[in-house]
């Protein structure tokens, strides 16, 4: 590899605009040096807003073939992740992928499975940030048990409730779209994700869902289009551990009774955490919830590319977030829709 860490994009979209790119660009020796997206015309339109001079392309095989690059971040949808996973992989180029992981658990395993041929390679998904600040605190008090201060958790609940979906004549996303999203809902597979940092895996849920909206306004076309996607969800979920969590995510929610975020009940208190702000809260048992700090040397804000840049630079495991991480919550997303197509218990 040359002595700077020469990058390619495969898609140019809002996460690539807002996050990846404007972060590799801070890091030193590292240079951007390819950028494919749907048309060659796209991608130069996004090199020129950021000044880069760089090769542009509308065919991401461009990047892949390229021998003059050493890693690829995918900012495309879901629906491509696998196949350009893979290919990048056999290229013998890192990886850093968008999330959600892929269409489907089988997708995913695929790609866990490339990943483990090329030990070699940093293979690494985009994690779920919200709780970039807490998670390792939440993991803490949730390990320690009976000997910490929130005891043994038995029950969680999580919310992620909005009225997206209320507007007047709400635009199709590729969210709902099946053949780009595959069988991903809303933002359930970021809050499974969440869930299994702090919990540990899934061992069988059952869900209900429904979708509201059943059509949307594709702007490109003008024609109105089918939507298959819950735009309310509820999963009840029991992880390996023996807690209980609860699953509440909704679009047609216009106005939620309470913040969005989550409490987990332990037996000997109660921790909350806040959606929006990162922020924790406890009470013991028969007390009132106050502020509870994040442990020392815990508190991390948005490194994702810092993250990748060093697992390829010093072979630092990936923590957030791995393929092995990503398959168990893609497990966890294609059992609810089993579950919702087949009106029963899914064991994981």
């Amino acid at each position: 590899m040359a002595d700077k860490l020469r990058i390619g994009l495969i898609g140019a979209g809002g996460n690539t605009r807002l996050r990846h790119l404007p972060e590799f660009l801070k890091i030193q020796d590292v240079e951007i040096v390819a950028v494919a997206n749907r048309s060659k015309e796209s991608a130069g339109a996004f090199a020129a807003e950021f000044g880069l001079e760089v090769q542009t392309s509308g065919n991401p095989q461009d990047v892949i073939g390229s021998s003059d690059i050493d890693a690829v971040c995918i900012g495309t949808w879901p629906n491509k992740h696998k196949e350009y996973t893979i290919a990048l992989l056999e290229a013998g180029k890192h990886v850093l992928v968008e999330a959600r992981m892929a269409m489907n658990a089988s997708e995913a395993a695929e790609m866990l499975e490339s990943s483990e041929a090329h030990p070699e390679l940093v293979s690494q998904i985009v994690p779920a940030p919200m709780d970039f600040k807490s998670w390792r605190t939440i993991k803490r008090l949730v390990d320690e048990g009976e000997s910490g201060e929130l005891g043994t958790v038995r029950e969680a609940h999580i919310s992620v409730l909005n009225g997206q979906n209320l507007m007047p004549n709400p635009e199709l996303h590729w969210r709902d779209q099946t053949d780009l999203s595959g069988m991903n809902i809303m933002m359930y597979g970021i809050t499974v994700e969440m869930i299994h940092r702090w919990l540990g895996p899934t061992q069988e849920l059952i869900a209900d869902g429904q979708t509201f909206i059943s059509e949307k306004l594709n702007s490109d076309t003008g024609e109105m289009v089918k939507v298959d996607i819950p735009d309310s969800l509820s999963v009840l979920a029991r992880q390996k551990n023996g807690a209980r969590v609860i699953y509440s995510l909704s679009s047609v929610a216009g106005t939620p009774t309470s913040p969005n975020g989550a409490t987990l009940y332990g037996s000997k208190g109660t921790l909350i955490w806040s959606f929006g702000e990162d922020t924790l809260s406890f009470a013991p048992l028969g007390g009132t919830a106050s502020p509870y700090p994040h442990d020392e040397r815990s508190v991390f804000g948005w490194q994702v590319e810092s993250d990748f840049v060093e697992s390829i630079r010093s072979n630092a495991p990936v923590i957030l977030t791995n393929f092995q991480d990503g398959l168990e919550y893609m497990k966890v997303v294609e059992a609810t829709h089993q579950s919702l197509k087949n009106k029963q218990s899914i064991t994981i």
